[in-house]
C-alpha cells in the first residue's frame, strides 16, 4: 500500500514523515524542502502475529508494511507548474491514497504561504490543484480516445462517453471518483490515473494534547466520503527521536495522548481503502501478516502469499486468530473442531490464520 503525503508547503508532511519513519527527510521551515519524493516501507505493528507466532513457534515475524512518499508542499499555480508543481503532482498519480496533512496548530514561528490559518482554506487550495491536474489530464486523454471512437469500437466508445462526464463533473468542482466507471471500458480509470479518484485522509496537525480534528475538518471529511484524524507531528517527532520504547509510551501517557500517532493513521488508512489482514504462519518458518480487500476470497488471498500458490490452490486450512492461540496450536485446534477446511470462495473475515493446500 503506497500512500503519498501531500499538503502547503510548512503543513508539517515532512515532520509527521520523521515521526512515522524515522527516516530523516529533512523538515526546515521554508517551502520546498523536500526536493525529491521521500519514500519509507514501514512495518504495521499488529500484536496479534506476535501472539500468532509464540503459539505455533515461528522462527520470524514478518509484519505488513506500508509504503510512506513524502512528496512537496503544493502551492496555488501548482497544476500549471507553479513552486514545482508538475512534478510532484506526477508523483502522487503513483500512490494507492492521499494522506493530506492540514495545518491546525497556529505555533509562532512557522511561517504559513498564505499568511494565515485556515484549514479549509488550506483544504480547498490542494483540491483545485488537483482537480485542474485532473481536467487536463482527461481532456488530453479524451482527444485521443475521441479519434478511435470514431472506428465504432465499443470499448473506446463507452471510455468516451465516460471521459466526456469526468470533463463536465472536475470542470464544475466535482472529483473524478464521483463519476461511476464505465461498465464497457472497466479500464478507464486506471488509464487516466485521475488524482481526485484516490480515497483521501485528511491528518490533522494539531496543537500538543489535541486527539480530534477541528469539527469543521471532520464534517467536511465525512462529506466527501474521507477519513480524518488528529496528530501532533512535532510531538510525534520528538517522541520517535527517543531511543527508549518504554520512555516513550510513559511520555506519550504523561501528555495524554492515547494512541501512537503511527498506529491512528495506520488504522485511518486501512479503513480508508477497507482493509482487513489475515496471517500465514508455521513452526519454524515465518509468521506474516498480509492485507486483503474486504470481502476477498481465500482465492484472492493466496494469490496475496504468491501467485504460484494461487495458481495451485485447492482449499485452505482456516481459523481465527484467537481461537488458534487459546487452542495453543494447529493440532490442538483440529482436535477441537475450530481448523475448518475453506473452498476458494470463502471471503476471508480480519483475523483468520490460513493455510493453502496445494
Amino acid at each position: 500500500m503506497k500512500i503519498g503525503i501531500v499538503g502547503l508547503p510548512n503543513a508539517g508532511k515532512s515532520t509527521l514523515f520523521n515521526a512515522l519513519t524515522r527516516a530523516g527527510a529533512e523538515a526546515a521551515n521554508y517551502p520546498f524542502t523536500t526536493i525529491e519524493p521521500n519514500v519509507a516501507v514501514v512495518p504495521v505493528p499488529d500484536e496479534r502475529l506476535e501472539r500468532i507466532a509464540a503459539t505455533v513457534g515461528s522462527s520470524e515475524v514478518v509484519h505488513e508494511t506500508i509504503s510512506f512518499h513524502d512528496i512537496a508542499g503544493l502551492v496555488r499555480g501548482a497544476s500549471e507548474g507553479e513552486g514545482l508543481g508538475n512534478q510532484f503532482l506526477g508523483a502522487i498519480r503513483e500512490t494507492d491514497a492521499i494522506c493530506h496533512v492540514v495545518r491546525c496548530h497556529a505555533t509562532s514561528g512557522v511561517v504559513h504561504p498564505e499568511g494565515r490559518i485556515d484549514p479549509l482554506d488550506d483544504v480547498a487550495i490542494i483540491e483545485t490543484e488537483l482537480l485542474a491536474a485532473d481536467l487536463d489530464q482527461a481532456e488530453r486523454r479524451l482527444e485521443r480516445v475521441t479519434k478511435t471512437a470514431r472506428s465504432q469500437d465499443k470499448e473506446a466508445v463507452a471510455e468516451r462517453d465516460w471521459l466526456e462526464e469526468v470533463v463536465e463533473a472536475v470542470g464544475s468542482g466535482r472529483p473524478v471518483r464521483d463519476v461511476p466507471p464505465p461498465e464497457g471500458a472497466r479500464h478507464a480509470p486506471r488509464l487516466l490515473s485521475a488524482l481526485t479518484s484516490k480515497p483521501v485522509l485528511y491528518v490533522a496537525n494539531v496543537e500538543e494534547g489535541v486527539e480530534e480534528p477541528p469539527p469543521e475538518l471532520a464534517e467536511l471529511a465525512a462529506r466527501v466520503g474521507a477519513r480524518a484524524v488528529a496528530i501532533s507531528a512535532r510531538v510525534e517527532a520528538e517522541l520517535s527521536d527517543l531511543d527508549d520504547a518504554a520512555e516513550a509510551e510513559e511520555l506519550r501517557g504523561e501528555l495524554g495522548i492515547s494512541e501512537a500517532g503511527l498506529d491512528r493513521l495506520v488504522h485511518a488508512a486501512f479503513d480508508l481503502l477497507d482493509l482487513i489482514v489475515f496471517f500465514t504462519a508455521d513452526r519454524d518458518r515465518e509468521a506474516v501478516g498480509h492485507s486483503l480487500r474486504r470481502g476477498s476470497t481465500a482465492w484472492q488471498a493466496a494469490g496475496e502469499v504468491h501467485s504460484d500458490i494461487q495458481d495451485a490452490f485447492v482449499r485452505a486450512e482456516v481459523i481465527g486468530w484467537s481461537d488458534l492461540v487459546d487452542a495453543g496450536g494447529y493440532g490442538e485446534a483440529r482436535e477441537r473442531g475450530t481448523l475448518r477446511i475453506e473452498g476458494r470462495d470463502y471471503v476471508v473475515a480480519d483475523g483468520d490464520v490460513i493455510h493453502v493446500k496445494t
